[in-house]
């Protein structure tokens, strides 16, 4: 059920369990590790089973993240029929949400997945109460990147919601190319730092008002200078990814140039997955 005003999908982005589509199971993991990047973005490592499918993850590549219910103390997860996904009769399903994996480590088989705390909302919750131990499962990698890597120059904007998609976007970018890259935040407390081969500009942007989502990002994408050859990648909340997308095409930069997506929707708890605001 969708809530007024509960935004328990901004971390990431939303999703339902999967209905009669032919995906494996997902799979059970644990939390192996639980770091606090910065007051409210926490990292949390999973391992179990063989995760090594995640090496080969897509820059800003998605999996589904299956939380376990109240009272739970792990997931209760489907298995595969001829139709699809047969869920246990009875049991209360999990919460289901879409983020980006951050980081598959090789050396420990973990992998890494960053959650934005933003208060009530069942990802965030268990997200900052998160200890070695607890259980979760994972689906996926899915998605493909659209964008051209071997652009030499790139327009990356997000909000909190794309922090990870951005770093793994970064991560991939070679020493080739350049990169102006504006992000919006509550405050200095949630700034980060970023590793990449390619030259970057870094310019973090403070919301001028607590609910004033994407107002930054639009006037940072107003303001560009988009020159042919850009690459131009944003995402943030869905209803100011429209209208920066809106500003960057009445500004000249091609459809074929421009990546959008809205990771999750002022008000509603379950925004659909794979908004690219071309509606």
């Amino acid at each position: 059920m969708k809530k007024e005003n509960d935004m328990s999908d901004f971390p990431g982005r939303g999703g339902r369990p999967g209905g009669g589509r032919r995906r494996p199971p997902p799979q059970p993991v644990e939390v192996v590790r639980v770091e606090r990047i910065t007051p409210r973005l926490v990292s949390v490592h999973v391992a179990g089973g063989d995760l090594t499918r995640f090496q080969d993850a897509a820059p800003t590549a998605h999996i589904k993240v299956f939380l376990p219910a109240p009272g739970q103390d792990a997931p209760v997860l489907p298995t595969m029929g001829p139709e699809g996904r047969v869920w246990p009769e009875g049991q209360e399903r999990p919460t289901v949400r879409t983020y980006t994996p951050r980081a598959y480590d090789p050396a420990t088989g973990a992998l890494e997945v960053q959650f934005v705390l933003h208060g009530e909302g069942p990802a965030s919750t268990w997200a900052e109460q998160a200890k070695p131990g607890a259980k979760m499962a994972l689906g996926g990698p899915g998605g493909r990147f659209a964008a051209d890597l071997a652009a030499p120059r790139w327009f990356v904007a997000g909000d909190e919601s794309a922090l990870p998609a951005v770093a793994t976007l970064l991560d991939a970018l070679p020493a080739t190319a350049s990169a102006q890259v504006h992000l919006e935040v509550s405050g200095p407390e949630d700034e980060i730092a970023f590793d990449s081969k390619a030259d970057l500009t870094v310019t973090w942007h403070h919301r001028r008002a607590a609910d004033a989502f994407g107002v930054e990002l639009h006037d940072a994408a107003t303001r560009a200078t988009i020159t042919g050859g850009t690459q131009v990648w944003v995402a943030c909340e869905a209803s100011a990814m429209r209208r920066i997308r809106r500003e960057l095409i009445d500004g000249g930069v091609p459809h074929a140039s421009l990546v959008t997506r809205g990771y999750w929707r002022l008000g509603v708890a379950d925004h659909p997955d794979h908004d690219n605001g071309e509606d």
